[in-house]
């Protein structure tokens, strides 16, 4: 009961501090005690008793957070990766995705301001941008590094993918916006993602949910937690899989979570950390905005020779390696498209405090990424384990009287892989031709961070921090032609060997004004250094030299205020302007899943985040997160070949891919009392605006508004065996909206007179357009065991 207690005030008073963060984790159930002897026993889970309150969300929000008096060293040094100082950040507690179906990323992040969200390639393969900066890519996520209880998931190239993420495992996770390589290092242009289990106390036992619902979706998964003496460790596990509302989009993934803690000394901390996730899924061909417009979820497209109008097809070599055998054109389902991938992660970490205000951390994380994956014309198979060490110290003290809390650390970290692209041929589930290239790189990166935050008066906060990083890039790749009906074989050569040096500064200023205002400013600077593989694309999506790609580099600039009259209103706002220069663009080739990169001169990225959290009523809460974005380059002139090379200024256009404006908005309502208490529903709104599809902007994909419906129940459980269930139903996409979940950026073509096609040529260009789903009914159900 004491536990409990001290848990809730815990979070209620880091709440207060840290303004921003989306909600405070509900408190745990108190201890049950059993009946006396004398009264019957309970055994029969139909009996219930009502539950407590949940804490409601405080706040959809923006968090700067400062160092709380009496944190300890180890405590500070989790909050760098949870809510730093001075920074921009959102925390999405658990509570907010609880009571719903929750798939994938798409489902939790929405609540914060500043993310955009786009399907990939696969059923949780999602696209997570912050203020834009991932919203141009084609697969995965870049520009952005993705943390799991503070263990690295994003790889030394800067890749990191969401299929390994259930959110069903996690009790909040951070949302840390604006530059952020001061802190993060490379690749953290956009900002930082951290992903937190549920510590095995708060499980206390075992708990099994299952969710289902239309196009086959099935997810059965299960958590167990404990906390034992010096131990606390928690596993989540869940197998899923489902028929997709695209056609070819079947999947089957299952994932393991675990992590445990042990203290050994009264200083000694070591902490494991194991993820795995198995994928198979089909894959469906991205469409031209025509074939999504004609039909948008591909259906009727069993072969390429009796296929319905809109669906997509690639075209294969019959021999497998040119086209002197001829060309098949071919449906996706035909072709077999898919992925078959692995992915495993293995961390260790050792914490020592020093005494109560110093803390070192050492940390060791080996990734392993294995793939095999024909998603057009050709198939990306290979291994990429990767070795990420770091280790630093944190200080709590003081300066001339002045609060201090300094950091100081070292990384290095490195992948080498040897991968094949090779051509598909017909037969049928993804058949193998002859090699098309083969690429062995090395990325390893090294460098150093510092960071101090001074309290220079008690409403009065600073922070400074510097990380100087340099990243090594080599890489030999081997493209192979094939001559005549034989296929003579001539290979072509490409090699490069790139060193980059990089420093990132960052100054911010906090100040609590009064109880209910803090205001908060932020100078900070980003870097991202381009993927070995993008310096041998070109434009056509062939093999050659593009290894003159250089490190993009933004600086930014942040203003924000948090305003909480009382605890049922929590308001906050945050304006930036951040300038790049060498932003790193990619954009679709003619060839499926293959994409192109490029560097643009200058770029300016400006907007607006705001979230809002307001209980105007007992049990009635709205929330809303709203993203305004206005991205433009500034000086950029793109050469477009067809005969001679044409030239044409993009300055001042619209960088593609960006949607203005995003909202989020939930209107609930939760039953407090009564025979009902614990029955709950909201209704959500969601609207992403249309954006232009290339760099001439001639071209626009529509935006759309989604409207879904929540109706959930949870109760606690008098029983020896059981302690809650709780049972939810949603419709998603209400009205039944055809939008587009995803559009890679095209690429303008010309004429043989240098005339830029139109909107109605561009609208032809395929490789570029998932739909997304259509209305779904999804029903779950969880129970927690003792």
């Amino acid at each position: 009961m004491l536990g409990a207690a001290l848990s809730t005030i815990n979070c209620w008073a880091k709440a207060q501090t840290t303004l921003p963060s989306v909600t405070v984790e509900a408190p745990r159930t108190a201890a049950r005690t059993k009946p006396v002897a004398q009264m019957p026993r309970v055994r029969a889970a139909s009996v219930r008793r009502p539950p407590k309150p949940r804490a409601a969300p405080t706040v959809a929000a923006d968090t700067a957070r400062a160092a709380r008096p009496g944190e300890t060293a180890a405590a500070a040094r989790n909050g760098l990766n949870q809510a730093p100082a001075g920074q921009t950040q959102t925390t999405i507690d658990r509570s907010q995705f609880d009571n719903r179906p929750s798939f994938s990323v798409a489902d939790v992040l929405r609540d914060s301001p500043g993310i955009s969200i786009k399907q990939g390639n696969g059923p949780r393969d999602f696209g997570i941008s912050i203020r834009g900066s991932n919203a141009r890519n084609g697969f995965g996520i870049r520009n952005l590094v993705i943390f799991d209880d503070g263990f690295p998931v994003t790889q030394p190239d800067g890749l990191s993918r969401s299929d390994l993420i259930d959110p069903h495992a996690y009790g909040a996770i951070d949302v840390v916006r604006g530059p952020s390589s001061a802190l993060y290092g490379n690749y953290a242009t956009g900002g930082a993602l951290n992903f937190r289990t549920r510590p095995g106390g708060t499980i206390d036992g075992v708990e099994y949910g299952v969710d289902g619902g239309s196009f086959g979706y099935l997810n059965n998964y299960l958590a167990a937690g404990k906390k034992v003496g010096n131990f606390e460790g928690s596993l989540f596990a869940s197998d899923t899989r489902g028929d997709g509302y695209l056609g070819n989009s079947w999947f089957n993934t299952q994932t393991v979570n675990f992590l445990g803690t042990l203290q050994v000394t009264p200083d000694d901390r070591f902490t494991f950390k194991l993820i795995n996730n198995d994928l198979a899924t089909r894959l469906p061909i991205r469409s031209s905005l025509n074939q999504f417009n004609q039909n948008p979820f591909q259906q009727g497209c069993a072969t390429g020779a009796t296929a319905a109008p809109g669906c997509g097809t690639v075209t294969l070599f019959n021999n497998g390696f040119n086209s002197a055998a001829g060309t098949d054109k071919e449906t996706a389902v035909q072709a077999g498209l898919g992925r078959d991938d692995r992915r495993t992660i293995v961390g260790g970490r050792w914490e020592h405090d020093f005494d109560n205000q110093t803390t070192w951390r050492n940390q060791f994380v080996f990734d392993d990424r294995n793939i095999s994956q024909p998603t057009g014309s050709t198939s990306a198979i290979g291994d990429f384990p990767s070795y990420n060490y770091m280790s630093d110290i944190v200080r709590r003290g003081d300066i001339f009287g002045m609060d201090s809390t300094a950091y100081f650390g070292g990384f290095y970290n490195t992948l080498t892989a040897s991968s094949d692209t090779r051509n598909v041929m017909p037969g049928g589930n993804a058949t193998l031709g002859s090699l098309s290239s083969n690429l062995f790189s090395t990325t390893t990166n090294y460098g150093l961070r510092a960071r101090e935050e001074l309290k220079l008066t008690p409403a009065l906060t600073a922070v400074a921090g510097i990380g100087w990083e340099t990243t090594n890039l080599t890489g030999r790749n081997t493209g192979y032609i094939y001559t005549g009906a034989a296929g003579t074989t001539t290979t072509a050569v490409t090699t490069a060997d790139r060193q980059f040096q990089n420093t990132a500064p960052e100054l911010a200023l906090l100040y609590r004004l009064n109880s209910e205002w803090q205001l908060r400013g932020r100078v900070a600077t980003g870097y991202g250094t381009p993927q070995v593989s993008n310096l041998f694309i070109l434009p056509d999506g062939s093999s050659g030299n593009n290894t003159q790609l250089r490190t993009q580099k933004n600086l930014g600039y942040d203003l924000g205020a948090d305003w909480t009259p009382n605890n049922a209103v929590k308001v906050s706002a945050t304006g930036f302007y951040e300038f790049f220069k060498d932003e790193l663009v990619s954009q679709a080739t003619p060839r499926a899943g293959i994409t192109y990169t490029f560097n643009a001169p200058r770029s300016e990225h400006r907007g607006v985040e705001l979230a809002a959290d307001w209980k105007f009523l007992p049990g009635w809460r709205f929330s809303a997160a709203y993203t305004y974005l206005d991205e433009v380059y500034t000086e950029y002139v793109e050469n477009i070949t067809n005969g001679a090379v044409f030239s044409f200024n993009r300055a001042g256009n619209k960088i593609p891919g960006i949607s203005p404006n995003e909202l989020t908005t939930r209107l609930g309502y939760d039953q407090l009392s009564g025979p009902f208490r614990g029955l709950g529903g909201f209704v959500e709104v969601q609207w992403k605006d249309g954006f232009y599809m290339d760099n001439a902007n001639l071209l626009r994909a529509p935006g759309y508004e989604l409207v879904n419906l929540n109706v959930h129940y949870t109760t606690d459980l008098i029983s020896d065996y059981f302690k809650s269930l709780n049972l939810y139903l949603e419709v998603r996409n209400v009205f039944d909206r055809t939008y587009i979940a995803s559009a890679n950026n095209i690429a303008n073509s010309v004429t043989t007179a240098g005339v830029q096609n139109p909107a109605s040529i561009l609208a032809n260009n395929p490789n570029s357009i998932y739909a997304g789903s259509p209305r779904t009914f999804v029903a779950g159900m969880k129970i927690a065991f003792k």
